[in-house]
């Protein structure tokens, strides 16, 4: 065991360094990550779109320098974690080398590769997805009460991760209570330990009362802007291209959750993946929504192979070893930006990446990179001419003046690199940059950033003395390609009443009176 220990860090610590060697150098942070990263200037117990956990690790950040290994350091451990659960699960169904190395690939050759090394909510939300079925497995091997409240801290410590964790707390108690293991709805401890989770969870519980649950508000208009547009069709398929080289692992892990006499003591947990699924289908979910159901059944996928080849059958390991391989060259650039922009974009072409459906955006178009990899091209320098835009007005100008931006990855941006320009935070009215607009405030100038092609021509323009546009982002590829920078003086009284009353109106809809 000690042996098999041994290999299980050793392949989390591969886990966790890998995508630092992968990523080019050229890419920032992502548009969120720069949302995420603000929050932890803002500490709370929640915020419009997700709840506080990330935030700590986001304060963390700061603390430590806000340097890029931080911002990706912290995904990448929460990844590693991850696997080193997906192990232990292995290990406890008496699994052994082959089965934490096919299981490690599987980390490597999907889904997880990007996601492990971006600073969003879905990486706790994973691992803590991971925590509560180990829990709920370990159970029913001991019979020992303490994994129950494992159970309930992660169900609490996932919820306060992000709120689609409740999705995968129903469908586990929901496939528990279908099949025999149901007795533990009898046990006391269950009750105790889902107390337990509540209490972690209520402090957000109580923000949100306070503060008119914007969480309803958020999930609403993400369902009008994208959600809407998720056919159910490719929602399935995603969820075999999202583990492309490494499928026939997760679906050895349900085929032996679900049918398989040895794994009729898991039944619980292929029932729980097709509830998740089902959910998730009724709700037009996104993709990778379902992320946080695969690492149980990658680790009983591999455990299954290893078993039935063991004795006979055994070249079929090197053919599950050498498939992912095979597809190093056409998965790990979709996966993360290997390359700079123009010359990934060469190789899609080549490849013919427009096929799996990678570079196709939330506009329901082809581009030539994928979204995500858009979203993290451009910043800086939307920052630099930010600054020098900022700079252009005197001291006193300054003084009675903001930068205000259309969007939170513009204002996240622009925040991030303010210290390094010397110049101040953005501020927004769009996501929880609206909850840390002051109360009220009298503007003279202002640095507007806007994806807006036809900003000079609204009315509110005239409202100012002056009105300059004196840049826009060039940056090719990039999502935000095309922002204008412009720069405002003098604003009227008209225009602090306008601007005043949009503020107002705005957070009417979150905040509690």
């Amino acid at each position: 065991m000690r042996k098999y220990n041994t290999w299980l860090y050793i392949f989390a610590l591969l886990k966790l360094i890998i995508p630092f060697f992968l990523q080019n150098s050229y890419y920032q942070p992502h548009r969120d990550e720069f949302l995420y990263l603000a929050e932890g200037n803002h500490m709370a117990w929640g915020f419009m779109e997700v709840p506080p956990f990330l935030s700590i690790f986001a304060w963390l950040t700061h603390l430590f320098g806000d340097g890029i290994f931080w911002i990706k350091f912290w995904p990448s451990l929460f990844g590693a974690l991850t696997y080193i659960i997906a192990g232990r699960i292995i290990l406890s169904l008496g699994g052994k080398i082959f089965a934490l190395a096919l299981c490690f690939l599987s980390f490597i050759y999907s889904g997880y590769l990007r996601v492990h090394f971006l600073f969003q909510p879905n990486f706790p939300e994973i691992f803590f997805w991971t925590m509560i079925a180990w829990g709920a497995i370990r159970y029913v091997q001991t019979q020992k009460n303490g994994w129950l409240y494992v159970m309930g801290v992660s169900a609490g410590l996932g919820m306060m991760s992000k709120y689609s964790a409740l999705f995968f707390i129903v469908s586990v108690l929901a496939g528990i209570l279908l099949t025999n293991q149901r007795k533990i709805f009898t046990n006391r401890h269950l009750y105790f330990a889902a107390a337990a989770g509540f209490i972690i969870f209520l402090p957000n519980v109580i923000w949100q009362y306070h503060k008119h649950f914007p969480v309803f508000h958020h999930m609403q208009e993400l369902k009008e802007t994208q959600l809407q547009y998720i056919s159910p069709v490719s929602f399935i398929i995603d969820q075999f291209v999202m583990f492309l080289p490494v499928v026939f692992v997760w679906i050895a892990g349900f085929i032996y959750a679900a049918f398989s006499p040895a794994g009729k003591t898991y039944r619980f947990v292929a029932l729980a993946y097709v509830f998740v699924i089902a959910i998730l289908l009724v709700l037009h979910g996104k993709s990778y929504y379902s992320l946080g159901v695969y690492p149980t059944l990658l680790a009983f996928g591999s455990y299954f192979l290893e078993k039935r080849t063991e004795v006979r059958l055994k070249f079929l390991r090197y053919v599950y070893i050498i498939v992912p391989l095979i597809f190093t060259w056409q998965f790990v650039p979709i996966a993360l930006p290997v390359l700079p922009p123009q010359q990934l974009a060469r190789l899609y072409e080549k490849t013919s990446a427009k096929k799996t459906g990678a570079l196709h955006w939330e506009d329901l178009k082809d581009h030539p990179l994928p979204q995500d990899f858009a979203d993290m091209l451009g910043w800086e320098e939307m920052a630099q001419k930010a600054a020098a835009a900022w700079n252009l007005l005197d001291s006193n100008e300054k003084k009675r003046a903001i930068i205000f931006c259309d969007n939170y990855g513009q204002a996240g941006a622009v925040t991030f690199y303010a210290k390094k320009y010397h110049i101040p935070a953005a501020y927004s009215d769009n996501a929880s940059f609206l909850y840390w607009m002051p109360d009220s405030m009298h503007i003279e100038n202002l640095v507007l950033l806007t994806d807006d092609q036809e900003e000079m021509q609204h009315p509110f323009i005239k409202d100012f003395v002056s009105a300059q546009l004196r840049d826009s982002v060039t940056s090719a590829y990039a999502r935000e390609r095309g922002s204008l920078i412009i720069l405002l003086k003098g604003a009227n009284d008209a225009f602090n009443q306008m601007f005043k009353e949009k503020i107002a109106k705005d957070r009417a809809v979150f905040v509690k009176p």
